[in-house]
């Protein structure tokens, strides 16, 4: 089975199209979308409607959360005062633009999606999160420690655990108990965070042979793909949104 995981769009239909395309050249079995579609861009209602008019699988991110209950609080961890007041103009202008209707349809995101296979007599267990198992906005980055990442592995009862919210996409194995563990963060599609500007999003591919036994058994495929970013950034300047957010569209 071939899965699709894309996430942190970022109310950034460009990318969310180019997204579309490229993603139908990979023929996927099933598409699953790890949640924030929305802030930092001006098509948060357009990326929704593209979202739902597909019935892609979605949970929520930490701004989908707080957009859908209007909160002016979106859960991001800003590190400077100068982020913190870029962030209130961002989730200030959301808030503006976000029409009740999708706001309602972000109210009702699941904050996980869980996947059981049986395979080979293994039970195979794959968990989508958007930061991690025990908090939305809770940031998995690639240089966790391995026991820390392991115990919430495992206390989520997750074999691999698939998740964004960094931005900045990484596959790390894992092995206790006999087994191993896949942690995967899947990147950003519409506001990566790795300095490459592009695109990005995972293919996971699952088949018959796939084991907890085997580490080199499940396929992690991370594909990059090239939109209009100056489309894009060029939305950002012509709105009341920071320009700071063009320049990182631009620089990834």
């Amino acid at each position: 089975m071939k899965i699709a995981l894309f996430s942190d769009i970022h109310a950034n239909l460009p990318a969310l199209e180019a997204f579309f395309a490229d993603v139908e050249l990979q023929k996927p079995d099933a598409i699953y979308c790890l949640g924030d579609l929305v802030g930092y861009n001006i098509w948060p209602n357009e990326v929704i409607d593209e979202i739902r008019k597909r019935n892609i699988p979605c949970i929520t991110g930490n701004y989908d959360f707080g957009i859908g209950r209007h909160s002016d609080d979106c859960g991001c961890a800003y590190k400077t005062d100068e982020e913190k007041a870029l962030g209130k103009i961002s989730i200030a202008y959301t808030n503006e633009v976000v029409k009740d209707e999708q706001r309602a349809y972000l109210r009702t995101l699941p904050a996980h999606i869980r996947l059981e296979f049986q395979l080979n007599n293994d039970n195979l267990q794959v968990l989508f999160v958007h930061g991690s198992p025990r908090k939305v906005n809770e940031y998995l980055f690639e240089d966790r420690d391995e026991k820390s990442m392991l115990r919430i592995m495992e206390q989520a009862d997750a074999d691999i655990m698939c998740f964004g919210h960094t931005h900045q996409p990484y596959h790390r194995v894992l092995s206790a108990n006999d087994q191993f563990y896949h942690a995967i963060n899947i990147g950003s599609i519409g506001k990566p965070k790795d300095k490459d500007p592009r695109g990005g999003y995972v293919l996971l591919q699952i088949n018959e042979n796939s084991s907890v036994k085997d580490k080199d058994s499940i396929q992690v495929d991370f594909i990059r793909f090239d939109y209009d970013i100056e489309k894009a950034a060029k939305a950002v300047e012509d709105s009341p949104l920071p320009n700071e957010y063009a320049d990182m569209l631009r620089n990834g």
